[in-house]
């Protein structure tokens, strides 16, 4: 229930347990609390870790070597959600179905 960036638990428990059809609103990764600490945890490191939020492991680590902070968020904010790449992805958790 202590996530980062302010998530709230109610909707990523939503969106990661009870959802077959949709993903949290777009843009909600860049809206409010989650905009500033977001911001203040790219200020303050050079990669940030994105943990699954039921088992804690490590998904994804951002940016890769291939790009930086500006072209993260920039492709982020086009998708309307964090945007990973494959040399991001932490393939021992993650899946493509």
């Amino acid at each position: 229930s202590n996530l980062r960036f302010g998530c709230d638990f109610r909707t990523a428990n939503r969106i990661c347990n009870y959802n077959r059809h949709f993903a949290e609103p777009s843009g909600y990764f860049w809206s409010g609390e989650h905009r500033t600490k977001l911001q203040e945890a790219m200020k303050d490191t050079q990669k940030i870790t994105f943990y699954d939020s039921n088992t804690g492991n490590a998904l994804f680590v951002a940016p890769s070597e291939n790009r930086n902070w500006e072209g993260w968020l920039q492709e982020s904010r086009h998708h309307g959600w964090p945007s990973f790449r494959d040399d991001e992805v932490n393939w021992e958790y993650v899946r493509c179905l």
